[in-house]
């Protein structure tokens, strides 16, 4: 077996077998986001739930911004987010009581439920309860994935492999497209099959779970120390840990005596990283990005492209996404955090307006735009899903799992995942009728939100690049802005 040396650790192919199955919780997550715009667009979809919307769409004199509109047919994408959103805090609690595995267990039979029911959904409220069922996978695949990619990888490659989870994210994204691609001309049941391959992720994470082992940290958190040495041996791939695994059983000492987790959030030690973890969700999904994601075959119908068309440029940016992850993978361990998230917030500023402006001369409410503008528009829009992919998107997770010492990890990053379930199903909700009232000003209100993240990233987002996961204290206490909440100690 060929292994790369590496600071006390190889890698071995056990070692990224561990990896890339729990990344396939990312892959649950991102083949719902692309899947959910794709089939919003479906004729035969909306002919079966959402017949108004159908209607309107058929409208000779429809309007370009509104003809999407409608409060159920965006429940029907925001539904989940609501569902991850609570469900996420009970995946916290799993996550400490039963460990990392037994929660990505759980998030996987969860998705594969609502997968078979949305399938089989033949009345609305089956939908929706589908839809809520993938949200309790999703919130317990997103608190605890980037948990256990974090706690397994080495200290010089924690960036890349948390990443993993993202590029899994992008993926799916990618492949629900195709998927979407190929099903829209399925009649009548397209959509069942598009909603149905849900499954697919869910059950390679199911079977991931009988592959991977729990986390070291995990272990001995909940007082298996003897197997937490041999988890930590197998996932360093060599037999000399005695120094980390001191360190870890260290850091879980301190955890043991906290006994309100979310309670010691409140103290002003946990300010920082909490803070930074909320803000980058917030953030996350105020560059506008899953606006783009969900509604992205809605998105390029309203600027003239037919539903194949339509469907063809989401697949097109869902390239863009995934391979654009990759440079991040490579990058963050080098370049670091702070350099890779402003550089795209430079980049996603300028796409933005472009589009913003692009759209305000020359796409009305009834009509389409000219080929030339349409193109430029798309390549604008690959532009924006690059810079964000190498950046907010895979950041937005690898810094909160990586800040929070281990007393307060799991409760922390449950504000994080359910701060960005409730922000994501906010836009869902709000972004067709966003596009209807704001029309192409939505763009700019976007930008918008684009400097503001900047500034937070200059003045409050340290550099976590090689800092050890049990080591963010010593950042904190030197941070001109973050010190202050040390001051007593």
């Amino acid at each position: 077996m060929s292994t790369i040396q590496a600071n006390n650790s190889k890698i071995t192919v056990y070692v990224v077998s561990c990896w890339i199955f729990a990344a396939f919780g990312g892959l649950m997550f991102g083949y719902d986001i692309g899947i959910s715009g794709g089939v919003s667009g479906m004729d035969d979809f909306l002919i079966k739930f959402f017949p108004n919307v159908y209607e309107r769409k058929l409208h000779a004199k429809e309007n370009n911004y509104c003809k999407y509109d409608d409060q159920l047919l965006q429940l029907f994408t925001s539904s989940l987010y609501l569902s991850a959103l609570v469900s996420s805090f009970f995946a916290s609690k799993a996550c400490s009581a039963l460990g990392r595995r037994p929660t990505i267990f759980m998030a996987s039979l969860f998705f594969i439920a609502g997968a078979v029911l949305s399938a089989a959904s033949e009345q609305r409220w089956m939908l929706i309860v589908g839809r809520i069922l993938f949200g309790v996978g999703v919130g317990f695949g997103n608190e605890t994935v980037p948990l256990f990619l974090t706690e397994v990888a080495p200290i010089q490659l924690r960036g890349a492999v948390n990443i993993m989870f993202q590029l899994f994210v992008t993926i799916g994204i990618f492949i629900a497209n195709l998927v979407n691609y190929a099903t829209s001309n399925m009649h009548p049941n397209g959509w069942r099959v598009s909603l149905g391959l849900a499954a697919v992720p869910a059950l390679m994470l199911l079977v991931g779970c009988f592959v991977i082992t729990d986390t070291p940290a995990s272990l001995i958190q909940r007082g298996k120390d003897e197997q937490g040495k041999a988890a930590l041996k197998k996932v360093r791939g060599v037999d000399d840990v005695e120094v980390e695994f001191k360190e870890i059983v260290a850091a879980c000492e301190q955890a043991k005596a906290v006994k309100h987790p979310f309670r010691n959030l409140m103290k002003s030690a946990s300010v920082p990283p909490l803070v930074i973890a909320v803000f980058l969700q917030i953030f996350q999904q105020f560059t506008g990005i899953n606006a783009i994601m969900f509604y992205a075959p809605v998105l390029f119908q309203t600027m003239g492209f037919k539903s194949d068309g339509a469907l063809l440029s989401a697949v097109i940016t869902g390239l863009v996404n995934v391979g654009s992850t990759f440079v991040s993978i490579y990058a963050v361990d080098k370049v670091g955090r702070r350099k890779l998230l402003l550089q795209a917030c430079c980049q996603m500023l300028i796409s933005q307006l472009a589009i913003g402006i692009i759209l305000s001369f020359s796409l009305k409410e009834t009509g389409t735009l000219d080929r030339t503008l349409a193109t430029i528009v798309v390549i604008l829009v690959c532009t924006y899903v690059m810079s964000f992919a190498w950046s907010w998107g895979p950041l937005g997770w690898l810094i909160p799992s990586e800040t929070f010492p281990m007393e307060t990890r799991t409760a922390g990053f449950a504000f994080a995942v359910s701060t960005n379930m409730l922000f994501t199903s906010i836009i869902a909700q709000a972004f067709l009728t966003m596009l209807c009232k704001m029309q192409a000003n939505i763009f700019f209100f976007f930008s918008g939100w684009i400097v503001v993240m900047g500034l937070f990233v200059v003045f409050l987002v340290p550099e976590t690049k090689g800092v050890p996961i049990d080591g963010m204290v010593d950042v904190w206490k030197s941070h001109p802005v973050w010190k202050r909440c040390f001051k007593n100690e």
